[in-house]
């Protein structure tokens, strides 16, 4: 069977595929896994000399007691298992800067690296002491139980703006860059309320005062992030050239920016990632992939995005097809 309006390996625009490839659960054939890779890793430049690393949590079968993040092959930071950001400071000005994440198991076993992501941290000024204005109209809504979506209105800066630091409370919880004027905050607790205000911030580390807050609470219950998920998500599969094919489709989330990444799930594990280039879809999406060539063999399948502020979305719905008549 195959879903209308979903053309074999047709998407409106150019696609770059990174395959999701396996992880050798227990290379020392102790029986004892150690974590998976952390998934959803960002890098963003929050200063000349800083760059603002995240991540998704890891789950393991004896716990996260920390992460390592590693600038190249050099270990950079330690961080406690309970939180999945940090800072990387006294880096060169005007260079580009490769990170990756590691989990580590309360066993002390290490899981593999992240992907690797890159940010390029502005040239070094002279010297600066005016920091940029407050951002202005800071606005939020819940997204379901567990997620935010801020926006706020540009600050200005005699040097240019380098980051925006997002803040629950007292404590600083994302960054994005100084072109952007909206995050997604993922990872909250259903029937909550919270507080969020912005800095901006410049490339000599001078930080705006905070924007005015903005209050809100996370609907009750759980939906599993479901609120920044792909919607009317669909799938069906299609036979050509003597092989089974599965065709997805689907509406991209609503967030304030363009959609460009998506990561596609079969039967509970990374299918593959998929990028857009040139101008994404706004209103459907689709893509069509290779599921092999025996008939009567069924498959789960979910998508989710990556919102314009880096972080991950929520799952969409799980469909399940079948090869075959």
């Amino acid at each position: 069977m195959r879903h209308a309006g979903v053309p074999p390996f047709v998407v409106c625009c150019a696609l770059l595929l990174v395959s999701g490839c396996a992880w050798s659960a227990d290379p020392g054939g102790t029986g004892e896994r150690p974590p998976g890779a952390p998934t959803g890793v960002t890098a963003e430049a929050g200063s000349a000399t800083s760059v603002h690393v995240m991540w998704n949590a890891v789950t393991a079968e004896d716990g996260v007691a920390g992460y390592e993040v590693y600038r190249g092959g050099t270990k950079v930071e330690d961080v406690p298992g309970s939180a999945h950001m940090v800072d990387v400071t006294r880096l060169a000005p005007g260079t580009t800067h490769v990170f990756t994440v590691r989990a580590r198991d309360t066993e002390g076993r290490l899981g593999p690296r992240s992907r690797e992501v890159r940010a390029t941290t502005p040239a070094a000024v002279a010297a600066d002491g005016s920091a940029p204005t407050r951002p202005g109209s800071l606005s939020g809504r819940a997204v379901g139980s567990r997620a935010a979506q801020l926006t706020w209105t540009a600050s200005t800066d005699d040097r240019g703006v380098a980051s925006y630091d997002v803040f629950q409370g007292e404590s600083k919880i994302h960054s994005v860059g100084g072109g952007q004027t909206a995050a997604a905050v993922t990872g909250l607790r259903p029937g909550t309320r919270y507080v969020f205000t912005v800095r901006a911030r410049d490339a000599a580390d001078n930080v705006s005062p905070a924007s005015t807050a903005v209050r809100l609470t996370t609907a009750p219950g759980s939906d599993d992030g479901r609120g920044t998920a792909p919607t009317d998500f669909r799938a069906a599969t299609r036979h050509a050239d003597g092989a089974w094919h599965i065709d997805l489709s689907w509406v991209p989330p609503r967030a304030d920016g363009v959609v460009t990444e998506y990561e596609v799930q079969l039967d509970g594990r990374t299918a593959t990632s998929l990028v857009f280039g040139g101008a994404p879809p706004r209103d459907r999406a689709t893509y069509g992939f290779y599921a092999g060539q025996e008939a009567g063999v069924s498959h789960r399948v979910r998508i989710r995005a990556k919102l314009p502020d880096g972080t991950w979305g929520g799952w969409s719905a799980e469909r399940r097809v079948t090869t075959g008549p």
